[in-house]
Formats: structure tokens, C-alpha cells, sequence
């Protein structure tokens, strides 16, 4: 993953909370805009951890690549979630960090 892709799924998460979530993309900001960057194993896995973290009602924003590059066009490529501290754990907790 590059800062690239990171980026996307920063802003698509950004981009839904503010019409979705104000308040807690306030909060967010005045905490720092923290990011932590974490890896999985496949396509499959960031799937699941995005239907996971729509159950808790998190924002979950999947980024598809565009294929510019020598990854195919519409693979999923990185996963931003954003919410309370304590739900995202309950997602990311036992994957390892980028």
C-alpha cells in the first residue's frame, strides 16, 4: 500500500462523515486526525473487515484501484474506518502494523 491509496480511503471516510457524522469527524480533527496504517492478507480478508466494522456502524469505505499500475483495475486496495477508538480495535485489533 502507498500513501496514495491511504489517502483515498482517508478522504472517502472524511468525505461520508461529513454528512454522516459531523460531530465525530470534529472530534477526530481536534484530536489530531490520527491514521494508523495496518496490513492483511487478501482481497477476502479487507471484505470482512469492512462488513465488520459496518455492523458496529462504523464508516468503512473500500478504495478499488483504478489499474494504472500492475494492480488490476477494481481490486480493492486499502480500507479506511473511522469511529470511536474502542469499536475500530474491535475491527483492526489483530492485524499487524504496514
Amino acid at each position: 500500500m502507498t500513501a496514495k491509496w491511504s489517502s483515498h480511503a482517508t478522504l472517502a471516510c472524511y468525505q461520508t462523515l461529513q454528512v454522516d457524522n459531523p460531530v465525530l469527524l470534529r472530534r477526530w480533527e481536534r484530536a489530531g486526525q490520527t491514521k494508523v496504517a495496518l496490513r492483511c492478507s487478501s482481497e477476502d480478508e479487507l471484505l470482512d473487515l469492512q462488513a465488520k466494522a459496518k455492523s458496529l456502524r462504523l464508516c468503512a469505505r473500500s478504495i478499488r484501484d483504478a489499474g494504472r499500475t500492475q494492480i488490476a483495475a477494481g481490486s480493492r486496495t486499502v480500507l479506511g474506518i473511522a469511529g470511536p477508538t474502542r469499536l475500530v480495535n474491535q475491527v483492526t485489533s489483530k492485524l499487524r502494523l504496514l
